[in-house]
């Protein structure tokens, strides 16, 4: 290859780098508080420094917490558009009951409706682990959630109901990541489960990560930037882009 081709693709590249690199917002981060059932929830929220009305996501954290990984999630999400709110849903017990969760995030909900920068109409949910199996469970009972992002959920797995109980009640989209090394949530469920997904005729999508473990999109408690990982991440950001428009 001459050398002037090379110097014109290195050009090339490096332009569409500098123009991926313009699209990312500049965002705001803040420590902030979610009131529910007269309890403030230390959370944390992200959002775009421009005016607008943008849609808008609530992030639920895994069993482990609300790790500084899921912070660097927010912000990312955030510079894609989104104002994005990680709820601290661990703050008073480890492992609240399901009702007690659901009235945080339709409080949640709330919170990012009154905001002038939120569009009421494009609010979605995104959960991680046990954060994955909320999502599952609360799509189908919440109706303000117009599309959700469940990662390496557990759809068998609740009292009173797990998320396959529900699945008649979906009728927002869903898409589900999940890894196939998955040891505590076994990929052989959430293929059982997207069966039943698609024998109800609901409206799902399941991208799989060969070789990928159990939470695979942190590793020591900071977001993962490996290839599967990255890729992961822009499969969600491009599912709400599409799904909440």
């Amino acid at each position: 290859m001459k050398i002037k081709h090379v110097l014109l693709i290195i050009f090339v590249l490096a332009h569409a780098l500098t123009a991926l690199a313009q699209d990312r917002l500049t965002v705001v981060a803040e420590d902030i508080e979610v009131m529910s059932d007269e309890r403030a929830y230390p959370s944390y929220l992200a959002y775009p420094a421009a005016e607008g009305a943008y849609p808008a996501v609530v992030l639920i954290h895994s069993f482990n917490g609300l790790q500084d990984g899921y912070r660097e999630m927010t912000d990312a999400f955030a510079a894609e558009g989104f104002v994005v709110l990680a709820i601290g849903w661990q703050s008073f017990e480890r492992s609240p009951a399901d009702a007690l969760v659901e009235q945080l995030l339709r409080d949640s909900i709330a919170f990012l409706s009154a905001r002038a920068d939120v569009d009421p109409m494009r609010v979605g949910l995104t959960g991680f682990c046990a954060g994955g199996r909320y999502t599952m469970l609360f799509m189908p009972q919440i109706k303000e959630f117009a599309a959700g992002v469940a990662w390496y959920g557990f759809p068998y797995f609740g009292i009173p109901a797990t998320p396959a109980d529900l699945i008649d009640q979906l009728a927002a989209p869903m898409l589900i990541i999940h890894g196939t090394l998955d040891r505590p949530s076994p990929i052989a469920d959430i293929y059982a489960y997207a069966t039943a997904l698609g024998e109800a005729g609901k409206d799902f999508e399941l991208k799989v990560y060969g070789n990928e473990p159990h939470g695979f999109m942190l590793e020591d408690g900071k977001m993962s930037r490996d290839d599967n990982a990255t890729a992961a991440f822009n499969e969600m950001v491009a599912y709400f882009r599409r799904k909440l428009g």
